[in-house]
């Protein structure tokens, strides 16, 4: 079925704040929820409609999507003074992400041919937005790593403006990941659903 491409869905926030000392330590906290959309239909075209007329729409965007995944950094730094300079003493960030999902109502009185398809679709769909969260997830655990790698500076507003910093280039190519992925993801959507679409069928003949 020809349907949009996957788009990412983001909300990026990432708040640094200047807290007590405390013992060294850094932490990544991925949190992932799953919500699904209902799409009705009996024929290809019915739920090609469907996801084009409910699918989530992306940030900038006045299309609908089959998927999406909405993401939201956030996440503290602790600081500590010795010696007449500022450390960082501990990370925390803090990746929520949400995978929204297509739910199709009408299966029972569809072919078994269109109950391939879909199942090919959204197990592809799926997919794709799993991929999203793995690579918010990779890019959270990078700016841990980058801020608590951060040298002393003579005072902890001028460390917090270099974790904010850190912050803001992760951000950036966090970002930059994101959409080249799903640039990559749309050249070989049709390629790709053909070859799963062959294979799943071929794997039902069998059964």
């Amino acid at each position: 079925m020809p349907l949009a491409s996957h788009k990412i869905r983001l909300s990026c926030t990432f708040l640094l704040a200047l807290c007590m000392p405390g013992m060294a330590d850094a932490e990544v906290v991925a949190r992932k929820s799953i919500s699904y959309f209902d799409i009705k239909g009996t024929t290809a075209d019915e739920l090609d409609a469907a996801l084009n007329e409910r699918g989530p729409l992306a940030m900038g965007s006045s299309s609908h999507h089959p998927g999406a995944t909405r993401i939201r950094f956030g996440g503290n730094a602790t600081y500590s003074e010795a010696n007449g300079r500022c450390y960082i003493s501990g990370v925390k960030v803090t990746v929520e992400t949400e995978i929204i999902l297509p739910r199709w109502r009408d299966r029972r009185g569809a072919s078994k041919q269109l109950s391939i398809i879909w199942d090919t679709l959204s197990a592809d769909i799926r997919r794709h937005e799993d991929r999203h969260v793995e690579i918010a997830r990779q890019h959270a655990r990078q700016m841990e790593k980058l801020i608590l790698a951060l040298p002393s500076a003579n005072d902890c507003d001028a460390l917090q403006d270099k974790a904010n910093e850190v912050t803001t280039r992760e951000t950036e190519r966090h970002d930059a990941d994101q959409a080249r992925f799903d640039r990559i993801e749309a050249i070989n959507f049709q390629n790709r659903l053909q070859r799963l679409l062959y294979y799943r069928t071929q794997k039902n003949g069998r059964q």
